[in-house]
């Protein structure tokens, strides 16, 4: 995203930004011992683990827009995937990848791609996907004092004009869920759909629960008015299609996640959003 979530069925056409369809992930079963080990992985650079994201990085999935500092919940789950591939913290190399050239066809340059990429089947046809690390949901913010602002159901956000960055899931919320009778703005980044929520030219952005929380702090007088219900939806790390590494990382991801390191990382990277009210 990015950047930047009832029944959606077209959410895998865009991306900050986000519902899969429980595709099903090409390369997940289990590898052996042996196929795994560090000098038998398929590397775009043999010995290092190349990792894309793009740039800015915002919190809370980097810190400081620096992937490599191991600071925000992404940059802490590919350190920590890349430790269960026997990587060191200084074989890791990350390169930008703007959001949307992450789940285009083609080769990549890269081992594989993080940054808040939904799982969907339509994407899942030209990338690979990991299983999920993170099941996501999206959110509205809006300036406070705005009518927008008060709304707590679906059926009060119909009238209004909705943006979101090009190439995300929210999109597809918007016209798919929310159904609002206004053509949704489409920005390039998030920047710019927060410039036109500032300006009045909006009435709402819609994104990723954590990408919202933090992102209401950098636009004047915004409120996180609530988040929608989770519609299924999961973050995964995208690879070129067909890539046998894949299976690895799944290997390493199933540890952390029986281990409870996830959870622990999702703990100290992502906030508490039990208290964002539900727009319902």
């Amino acid at each position: 995203m990015r950047k930047i979530l009832v029944a959606v069925a077209a959410l895998g056409l865009l991306l900050a930004a986000c519902a899969p369809e429980n595709p099903t992930v090409s390369g997940s079963g289990s590898p052996s011992a042996a196929s795994c080990s560090k000098d038998s992985l398929n590397l775009v650079n043999p010995g290092q683990l190349t990792v894309a994201t793009d740039s800015p990085a915002y919190s809370p999935w980097f810190r400081h827009n620096d992937p490599s500092n191991g600071q925000g919940y992404e940059s802490a789950v590919a350190y920590a995937v890349a430790q269960g591939l026997g990587f060191s913290t200084s074989e890791v190399k990350w390169v930008v990848e703007p959001f949307g050239k992450t789940y285009a066809p083609g080769p990549k340059s890269y081992d594989f791609a993080i940054e808040q990429i939904s799982i969907t089947s339509e994407r899942a046809q030209v990338v690979t996907f990991s299983d999920g690390y993170y099941d996501d949901q999206q959110a509205l913010i809006a300036i406070k004092g705005t009518p927008i602002a008060s709304a707590a159901t679906l059926a009060e956000l119909k009238q209004y004009k909705f943006g979101a960055q090009v190439g995300t899931t929210s999109l597809t919320f918007i016209s798919q869920v929310i159904q609002s009778t206004q053509q949704a703005a489409v920005y390039d980044t998030t920047n710019e759909a927060k410039s036109a929520l500032e300006n009045g030219q909006i009435d709402g952005m819609i994104l990723d629960l954590p990408t919202a929380y933090y992102t209401q702090y950098s636009i004047k007088d915004a409120t996180l008015v609530g988040k929608f219900a989770p519609a299924g939806e999961e973050f995964g790390m995208a690879f070129e299609l067909g890539n046998p590494l894949v299976t690895c990382v799944n290997q390493a991801l199933a540890r952390l996640k029986t281990d409870g390191t996830l959870a622990d990382l999702q703990t100290k990277w992502l906030a508490n959003y039990n208290e964002v009210p539900l727009i319902a």
